[in-house]
């Protein structure tokens, strides 16, 4: 009986811990991605962006998103993944205007997508 109720205590303190783990994680990736895209955005304000600035944020995504699969789904990393070519595309055809609107998207999910996967109240009801 004690072994039991161990068993199960060490495995809901084990689920406890994973869960703490990915929210914090999730928010730091997303978090730092976001400081690098307002960086491009802020280049792109001061029409100073190019295309090889955007690849190399698309580049730095890239990196993020390998690992970010593990914990959240797939749709989402693909909406910023359309985003970001499609802000590629539009600094590559020189148009800032357009590629700074795609970029307030993607800077907009980075900041609202950590809290859609956290333990609370609303997300489980």
């Amino acid at each position: 009986m004690v072994k039991s109720l161990v068993s199960i205590l060490a495995a809901g303190l084990l689920l406890l811990g994973a869960a703490i783990f990915e929210g914090i994680y999730v928010k730091q990736q997303f978090s730092a991605f976001g400081e690098e895209v307002s960086a491009l955005m802020q280049k792109a304000e001061e029409e100073q962006a190019a295309a090889g600035d955007a690849e190399a944020v698309y580049a730095s995504w890239e990196k993020r998103r390998d690992e970010l699969h593990i914990w959240i789904p797939h749709n989402d990393i693909s909406r910023i993944d359309d985003y970001l070519s499609e802000s590629i595309r539009c600094f590559q055809e020189k148009q800032p205007t357009l590629a700074l609107a795609k970029l307030e998207i993607v800077l907009r999910l980075c900041e609202t997508l950590p809290s859609t996967y956290l333990v609370s109240l609303p997300n489980l009801f």
